[in-house]
């Protein structure tokens, strides 16, 4: 095998992983060439690229997907390898045979591998041949009727999944045969939107099972190694949200035997490249034991950094040398563990309303972590972040919501989630709904600190939908200190502007502060502050405008974000929103008499929960529906979301049709 030097790279991608990529061949000394479409215009990855080139307009189908445009991008660009990144083409074997034929370097594994494992129905089948227990399923089914008997002979619960699919996309969860009816041909129209691909297949699902997958790097001079395991088990809707490296349930002698049986599945189709073996394992079995192979991914996966944190390797660098014809310089024996690392994924999406997804300008973008620069660079001190972002720029309903990816590292487990809480409170996120509040609640639950963890998590621990963390009354205490402070600051701030009403009266330095629905009584004075009668011993600085507030208590920092609102503030912290009234304590008694706006009936109507595109109307006028029946389909961010009758009712009359594009709360039909 002969070194072939790579020299410049067509990142197939866009957002974090564009960069990411980018980033590892700048440290190699390899120029880049970004792609985007008409939507990424001014996106990140096109502004640290050497070049840009655009490959088409917004829907993926006709940009990110096109294979013709993409292979002209690499020939007009002149690039001589091209990374696909993950999702998209990553996993296209047709893709790789053309780009063989045009003589570019896939920097990832051959078409060969692709249609081996990368293709869902044809690894189960290589799998089964090679004697590695694979869940109960079958082969890619050719209508819903297929699918009906196909999981009535498997059994319930069963999973519809696509053949090319993967991120959780192209994947759903059947009870029964209503859900089989209503799955099969949504988990169709993902894969085909999502990866170019509408074959379906069913496999059977496990019940509360934790999710490993083994990281794998090999070479095309057949040398292949294992990077331990990662733990994905916590997933909503079947995509990952939180991922560490290793898992606290896996033992060093389950690591051993998982790996070597991934490793010898992987020299069996003489894989090279990284790659991720996906596997479940059953949680009524604490040995470990009893693990099936789900899939192989054959590309690089989105929760990769964990692995790179614990172990020291790059796996893109590595990717890359391997395309290249390098033998691996790491051996088996290097790979050790080295502490603790999580990820967790930062999405556009709004817990408080049901995790819709959520589309819009990004009015605030700072992930304010020790050493993060603003253009997906890494942070220091354990914190990183991976993002594709920028303050101003638009989270588009084409794309993946994945807004960003922050990764912390400790010496254990614990001082890895005390980090993460500690960086998600100083992630400021504005302009969309974001799940930043959630993953400080899952880092800070006590199931989670246990290591207790199955892809049932978030639906047992959140089954009413999310809240906010649970704020302790201590918590609650400091936040009506910190509030009365920066009260005081807007008042004292307001008495120095010329011609204000009253500026010649000195701030009030007792305050009610009504926190959660909770009233607090806070007095300021030279001495210190004193929060219901108790001193409290605060130290900060605050100037009005500022969004986040480093405050120090008991010589323990506490992050806040805050905001004005009409009545006062909103103040967020460790997980949670908490709508803050601060009133000057002469005149607290007024609040009582304050009047409520009551918000106005919307009930009659089904409203868009989020900007996206009509694919289905289930009903027409004159129609009568019952609680729960189909109403509309909603494509938004490569997801397709079914909008159900909230009570029974008659189709009054419909405001939207299929085919449209809707705003958020845009009215689809009125109900009698």
């Amino acid at each position: 095998m002969t070194i072939r030097p790579i020299r410049k790279v067509l990142v197939a991608n866009r957002g974090e992983i564009a960069l990411r990529v980018i980033r590892a061949c700048r440290e190699l000394g390899i120029a880049t060439v970004a792609v985007y479409s008409t939507v990424d215009e001014h996106a990140l990855h096109t502004r640290f690229a050497d070049e840009a080139v655009c490959i088409g307009p917004g829907p993926a189908t006709a940009s990110y997907l096109c294979i013709h445009n993409i292979l002209a991008a690499a020939e007009l660009s002149g690039a001589d390898a091209i990374h696909p990144g993950y999702g998209f083409l990553s996993e296209r074997s047709d893709f790789a045979e053309i780009r063989e034929r045009c003589g570019i370097s896939l920097i990832g594994p051959s078409a060969q591998h692709m249609r081996l494992m990368g293709d869902k129905v044809r690894a189960r089948n290589t799998m089964t041949e090679a004697g590695v227990p694979v869940l109960p399923g079958t082969g890619v089914l050719q209508s819903g009727e297929e699918a009906l008997e196909a999981a009535e002979r498997v059994g319930y619960p069963v999973l519809l999944k696509a053949s090319a699919g993967g991120g959780g996309k192209g994947m759903r969860l059947a009870w029964n045969e209503k859900d089989v009816r209503e799955g099969f041909e949504a988990t169709k129209r993902e894969g085909l939107n999502s990866f170019g691909d509408d074959r379906v297949f069913i496999e059977k699902f496990i019940e509360n099972p934790r999710h490993i997958e083994i990281q794998i790097l090999g070479d095309k001079h057949g040398n292949i190694i294992y990077l331990n395991e990662r733990e994905c088990s916590i997933q909503r809707r079947h995509q990952k949200v939180v991922e560490e490296a290793p898992s606290p349930f896996v033992t060093p002698k389950m690591r051993e035997s998982m790996g070597k049986q991934c490793v010898a599945l992987s020299k069996a189709v003489d894989y090279h490249s990284a790659g991720t073996v996906e596997l479940i394992v059953s949680g009524a079995d604490p040995s470990g034991e009893s693990f099936y192979f789900l899939e192989m991914n054959t590309r690089l996966q989105v929760e990769h950094p964990v692995t790179e944190c614990i172990t020291g390797v790059d796996l893109v660098e590595q990717m890359i040398r391997v395309a290249a014809g390098e033998e691996l310089a790491i051996k088996q024996d290097d790979i050790g563990i080295k502490g603790w690392a999580i990820e967790n994924r930062v999405y556009a999406e709004d817990p408080y309303r049901g995790f819709l997804p959520s589309t819009g300008r990004l009015v605030r973008y700072r992930p304010t972590v020790p050493g993060w620069s603003g253009d997906g660079i890494y942070g220091v001190d354990g914190v990183r972040v991976d993002d594709g972002v920028m303050e101003g720029g638009e989270v588009s309903m084409f794309y993946d919501p994945m807004i960003a990816k922050l990764i912390t590292w400790g010496e254990t487990r614990d001082e890895a989630a005390d980090k993460q809480v500690a960086a998600l409170d100083r992630f400021e996120l504005e302009g969309l709904g974001h799940n930043v509040d959630f993953l400080s609640a899952i880092m800070q639950h006590d199931r989670f600190r246990s290591g207790e963890l199955t892809t049932g998590f978030i639906a047992d621990e959140y089954p009413d939908g999310f809240e906010g963390a649970p704020a302790s009354a201590e918590l609650l205490g400091n936040l009506a200190g910190i509030a009365a402070f920066v009260a005081t600051s807007h008042s004292d701030r307001a008495r120095q502007v010329d011609g204000q009403l009253g500026n010649d009266l000195d701030p009030p330095g007792s305050w009610q502060i009504t926190v959660a629905g909770e009233k607090h009584d806070v007095v300021l004075e030279e001495e210190g502050i004193t929060v219901d009668g108790a001193e409290l011993d605060l130290s900060m600085a605050y100037s009005p405008g500022d969004s986040l507030i480093i405050a120090e208590i008991d010589s323990e920092e506490l992050a806040v974000k805050i905001a004005k609102t009409a009545t006062a503030f909103r103040m967020t912290a460790r997980g949670a929103s908490h709508d803050v009234i601060c009133l000057p304590s002469h005149i607290a008694h007024l609040a009582d008499h304050m009047i409520e706006k009551i918000p106005p009936d919307l009930s009659k109507y089904l409203l868009c929960p989020m900007p996206g595109l009509i694919t289905k109307i289930h009903v027409a006028a004159g129609d009568k529906v019952e609680a729960g029946q189909p109403l509309a389909v909603v494509e938004a961010m490569k997801m397709e979301n079914i909008l159900r009758a909230e009570k029974a009712g008659m189709v009054k009359s419909l405001e939207a049709g299929e085919g449209e594009s809707l705003a958020v709360d845009a009215v689809i039909l009125e109900m009698e």
